[in-house]
């Protein structure tokens, strides 16, 4: 893409803030806060070096990314935006090889475009080799986004504040004014009000509420929460080795600093630094209020040692800076969360001040909040909001297999020592999320509709199913039985390979609204680029998507080979945003109704994926919607398997996709579709 010679030399020497661990033990072992799984094979898990996240120093970070902030002008002009579109760097990964990518906000005429954000990806040498976009959106639509508003601020904040109140919570106030952004997250860009609510939630967790009002005519475009939900005898990780400082207070000198405070029951403030007489904090039970701080500080540490050591990320923004941890917020308050704003974790001590929600992989859980806030910024709302829930699981199940704790094994069941639900079961389980009662095994076209704690199970099912593969085994003591939703099986490929993969595609292809189809697409890339396009791995990533509806298997598959197929191959161009098109294939000599397992093979070639509506008609006019139009969907191409229950159809007569293209800028052309019976 750049002829231009390099600008980027190779380092030698938020729209979300985070989230709640939930929707609205015994001491016992030895382990130590130190790496516990850092041999050769584990740290690459085979794939190609140069293509692993190098392990940058904080002042290497530093450098590059005062060196894309000097170049940030021609970036623009190189990339196409307009003469008011500006570049903001807001972090760098550096590859082994040399590659850089860069990742960008944007801002018009001096206001954040929310929903602008970019990835640059660049060779050792400087050359572009591919941007990765929030949204489609086009220079030309933004140069029409007029930035004089018609409504007062007073009218946005009024707004949020009563939403706030509305969901519950207590003593709503704006945190401050409203401020003038440019909203391109969804559709056309606009000109609008961002206003954050602050005070506290209807449980008692602070209240980071972010509402989007629309400039011109004062309605509500979009909101999302911003909170996101020495030797220490710990409760959960039995006896551990802590990073302490000084005259014995829990510091880590070694890991940025970090260090862990008592609230002491209240909920604001930073509270006060855990110090002692002696280097040995708790007892191992929830009555000394050090325990908690031991575990809190020991999940910390382990956390802070497997980005570095697994992925080279030094510390959670990745500049070496340690966040902080607060314990024993408010009373009997039965939740855990991370805050981007403060840059800490916090921790209640759950029903009756007796459970503390500190265990090492809601520890992880809460600082991977941190990590996604500093890298893709996933929007904490819809599809990428449920992506952001899962990252934050898929890197505690990580850390906890990082750990080898002999008192907390790694398991894939998230929250299984605290003991939410009071019946010892875990909170969730990510070999079959639909266990928990509320979480969703596989995606289907309403999951960004759901909470965002459950619309996270089809992206854990399928970090378990990439892992370990299908059905069932045993690992750890732990039962696991993983179903797929098109009855074909997955093989696993460890979770040392799965995990590289997964932070790969959230640091240099995920952004602020990656949905399910476009983590599809950012996590191949990433398995293609680690692994090679031809191997194993990349095919159990698409494997592993398939099964749990999200695109389709290489070479197609069946589970029942022997069902009747009726296909078109006739190829019907798509108008660029006009009416629907279709095409139809005669279904005859078939008994009865249509299958519950109907399966629907779509062959589209398309410049933006994201701009599509496809149906499926059925004789009697009956529809069955495959996919919505989303923005951020920004693949090209639809060569997907959907499965459809169809058994209310009679199947016999004339099937048509209809495929209608919603926005402009794109074309493309159905060159076929089959149904199999």
């Amino acid at each position: 893409m750049r002829s231009t010679p390099s600008r980027r030399a190779t380092a030698t020497g938020a729209l979300i803030a985070a989230a709640a661990l939930l929707a609205v033990g015994v001491q016992a072992g030895t382990a130590t806060a130190t790496p516990g799984n850092t041999t050769a094979a584990a740290a690459t898990a085979g794939a190609k070096f140069g293509a692993l996240a190098k392990q940058l120093t904080p002042s290497q970070r530093a450098e590059l990314i005062r060196e894309a902030d000097a170049t940030k002008a021609a970036t623009a002009k190189e990339l196409g935006l307009g003469s008011q579109e500006k570049l903001v760097v807001r972090d760098v990964i550096q590859d082994n090889d040399g590659t850089t990518h860069t990742r960008y906000e944007r801002t018009f005429a001096g206001l954040p475009v929310l929903g602008g954000d970019l990835v640059v990806k660049e060779s050792k040498s400087g050359a572009t080799q591919g941007v990765t976009k929030a949204s489609k959106v086009t220079s030309s639509q933004l140069k029409a986004v007029d930035t004089k508003a018609d409504v007062a601020p007073a009218v946005a904040e009024k707004q949020a504040l009563g939403l706030a109140k509305a969901d519950g919570s207590k003593k709503a106030e704006a945190d401050r004014a409203p401020r003038k952004v440019v909203w391109m997250a969804q559709g056309t860009p606009q000109l609008a009000y961002e206003t954050v609510v602050g005070g506290l939630q209807e449980d008692g967790t602070p209240n980071e509420l972010h509402v989007i009002t629309d400039a011109t005519t004062g309605a509500k475009l979009y909101e999302w929460q911003g909170v996101v939900n020495g030797v220490g005898n710990t409760q959960f990780s039995g006896q551990v080795t802590l990073g302490t400082s000084g005259s014995y207070t829990l510091t880590d000198a070694g890991r940025g600093n970090h260090k862990t405070y008592n609230l002491n029951h209240g909920s604001s403030g930073t509270g006060t630094l855990f110090s002692n007489t002696t280097d040995v904090w708790g007892n191992g039970t929830p009555q000394n209020a050090e325990t908690a701080g031991a575990d809190a500080h020991y999940g910390a540490a382990e956390t802070w040692d497997y980005y570095k050591n697994v992925h080279g990320r030094t510390g959670i923004r990745g500049d070496g800076v340690g966040a902080y941890s607060r314990v024993h917020y408010g009373n009997n308050y039965v939740n855990a969360f991370w805050q981007d704003s403060c840059f800490c974790m916090t921790y209640g001590d759950g029903s009756g001040n007796a459970n503390p929600l500190t265990a090492l992989d809601v520890a992880a859980h809460e600082m991977s909040h941190g990590v996604t806030a500093n890298t893709a910024g996933l929007i904490y709302s819809g599809e990428s909001g449920g992506l952001n829930e899962a990252t934050s699981d898929i890197f505690a199940t990580a850390v906890e297999f990082y750990a080898n704790n002999a008192s907390d094994k790694g398991d894939y069941l998230i929250g299984e020592k605290i003991d939410i639900n009071g019946d010892g079961t875990p909170l969730r389980y990510m070999d079959k999320p639909s266990k928990d009662g509320a979480s969703k095994d596989a995606w289907y076209s309403g999951i960004g509709n759901i909470d965002v704690h459950y619309s996270s199970g089809p992206a854990n099912h399928f970090f378990y199913l990439l892992s370990e593969g299908s059905g069932k085994k045993t690992i750890n003591g732990v039962d696991y039985d993983s179903p797929t939703s098109d009855g074909l099986p997955v093989t696993g490929i460890g979770i040392n390979k799965a995990e590289k993969i997964w932070f790969k595609a959230l640091t240099t292809k995920f952004t602020s609204t990656t949905n399910y189809a476009a983590a599809r697409t950012g996590t191949l890339a990433a398995a293609g680029e680690l692994y090679g396009t031809t191997s194993a791995e990349y095919k159990a990533v698409a494997d592993a998507w398939a099964a749990i509806n999200v695109g389709s298997r290489p070479g197609g598959g069946d589970p029942d080979p022997g069902g009747k197929v009726f296909e078109s191959t006739a190829k019907v161009a798509i108008p660029d945003r006009g009416a629907a098109v279709t095409t139809s294939v005669n279904v005859t000599g078939v008994t009865g109704n249509a299958p519950s397992t109907l399966k629907v093979g779509v062959d589209i070639t398309h410049t933006y994926r994201g701009d599509l509506v496809i149906d499926l008609v059925a004789p009697d006019g009956g529809t069955f919607r495959l996919k919505n139009a989303q923005l951020g969907d920004s693949a090209d191409n639809v060569v997907e398997t959907y499965t459809v229950n169809a058994s209310s159809k009679v199947a016999n007569g004339t099937w048509k996709l209809k495929v209608q293209d919603m926005y402009s800028g794109d074309k493309g052309t159905i060159n076929g579709f089959k149904l199999t019976f």
